[in-house]
């Protein structure tokens, strides 16, 4: 997906959807963050200026994840304990909610608590297995799906269809195939560009773009991209560890895993033993 396209070639795959700029306070904490030496206080005094931001920044560095004995109320706390990386991150994914109306909101309710639930077993999965890629792997569990909101703002019917490609997933077809039958395009297609709109890292952008198309990647062993497997290693892991299948595709078995799980295992050293023990540790934690 490197290659660059024209506008008009944008617009043809992007179907009619509108790519949501970032927020001007989006663009004020990214210039703070791209300087030599960042100022946690400048990013801390931005963020205080939106109770949205506020409110959802506290949630996340409150939560069992972090383990913290007392709850943080402070924004100037919460944002050195989470980094200006983690932060701006979290940022980019609130404004994407921003732009939907509130009928789809109440439709994805459950689509922002998983992507947040992906985000954070991402970040857990990275360290445990020694990723040297964890903001890059948080990024994209946050990420990776951003592109269902707004297939949903723009195709009424997206979610029933999104339930048929999870129904279908499996060695022979790939999720985004039904939604490509359907749209002539797909949840991917509008991730990627809007995180590249974004100006979310390359490995990021690539990985999203990639990551219902896992089966081919792993099986490819000619592949020089170790970046884009190890990111997609993490996702796939973290997206059956939180059952994404069920959430988004209304799915109790998760087709899309029994496919390609035996692969990612194997590229990442983790025999079926150990991963289900990684699993039960992780919903433990609070993840699920």
């Amino acid at each position: 997906m490197s290659q660059e396209l024209s506008a008009e070639q944008i617009q043809q795959v992007l179907q009619g959807i509108s790519v949501p700029p970032q927020p001007q306070i989006m663009v004020d904490l990214q210039m703070e963050q791209y300087m030599p030496d960042p100022d946690l206080e400048v990013i801390a005094r931005l963020i205080a200026q939106d109770p949205g931001l506020s409110g959802a920044l506290l949630k996340i560095v409150n939560s069992s994840y972090y383990g913290l004995s007392n709850k943080i109320a402070s924004i100037q706390r919460a944002v050195n304990l989470l980094g200006s990386r983690s932060v701006i991150n979290l940022i980019n994914a609130l404004s994407i909610k921003g732009e939907m109306s509130d009928d789809t909101i109440v439709t994805l309710n459950r689509f922002w608590d998983t992507a947040q639930d992906v985000a954070m077993t991402c970040l857990t999965l990275a360290k445990r297995t020694g990723s040297q890629a964890v903001d890059e792997a948080y990024a994209l569990g946050l990420f990776h799906d951003c592109g269902v909101p707004l297939m949903l703002k723009r195709f009424p019917n997206y979610m029933a269809v999104l339930e048929q490609a999870y129904a279908s997933a499996g060695p022979e077809r790939r999720v985004v195939d039904t939604e490509n039958n359907a749209f002539n395009t797909n949840h991917a297609v509008v991730g990627y560009y809007t995180a590249k709109s974004w100006r979310l890292p390359e490995h990021v952008t690539d990985a999203i773009a990639n990551h219902h198309n896992a089966l081919a990647i792993f099986s490819d062993e000619t592949s020089r991209n170790p970046q884009l497997k190890n990111l997609l290693a993490i996702l796939k892991m973290a997206e059956h560890i939180c059952s994404s299948c069920r959430v988004l595709g209304n799915q109790a078995v998760d087709h899309e895993w029994n496919a390609i799980g035996h692969l990612v295992l194997d590229y990442v050293g983790l025999s079926d033993y150990d991963f289900e023990s990684l699993k039960l540790s992780i919903r433990e934690l609070g993840a699920h």
